[in-house]
């Protein structure tokens, strides 16, 4: 079998230590972490995590049975790229002069990225979209001199209404 990079999404406790606690077990058994994002959801107690990991099928199914053991976690599910919603931010600062800045727009414009700064000696760029899109960027903007790069890391959420769920009964409350 073949590794393939994954979408994992979990909502947890909204509790200290809950990302240490999952970030420890995928460590604990030499499972890399690629991304990683973390925010409060709709409800305050409930955090939701997204992550991305590399590895073949049995490996990703032992991530996903490791991780649901966690008594903060309550609910864990692999995001389906062809139907879930994956986005990325990205911030790059990229060194143009005079000469430079219009090659640049014109990326950019292709790529539907915003100029957000922009200066005498370098600008920067944001750009959302899909990791595939960022990657796309990255490699065309790369002919240019990169001084900066900052991603989020991917997040996901299903499309239509199917939502992550949990029964709220389970939820430990302090």
């Amino acid at each position: 079998m073949s590794a393939k990079k994954v979408t994992i999404a979990l909502l947890v406790e909204n509790n200290a230590n809950v990302l240490s606690r999952v970030s420890l077990l995928f460590g604990r058994r030499g499972y890399n972490i690629d991304s990683l994002t973390v925010s409060e959801t709709n409800d305050p107690a409930i955090s939701r995590i997204t992550l991305t990991a590399v590895g073949d099928e049995p490996i990703i199914e032992q991530i996903v049975l490791q991780t649901r053991k966690l008594v903060e976690v309550k609910a864990v599910q692999i995001e389906d790229e062809n139907t879930a919603i994956l986005r990325e931010l990205l911030l790059v600062k990229i060194a143009a002069d005079e000469g430079q800045r219009a090659a640049v727009r014109e990326i950019c414009e292709i790529y539907k990225a915003s100029i957000v700064d922009f200066s005498t000696s370098s600008i920067v760029c944001e750009l959302t979209g899909k990791p595939s899109k960022i990657n796309g960027f990255l490699d065309v903007i790369g002919k240019h001199k990169i001084l900066e790069l900052c991603r989020t890391g991917v997040t996901a959420i299903d499309r239509g209404s199917k939502i992550m769920d949990f029964d709220d009964k389970t939820l430990h409350r302090s």
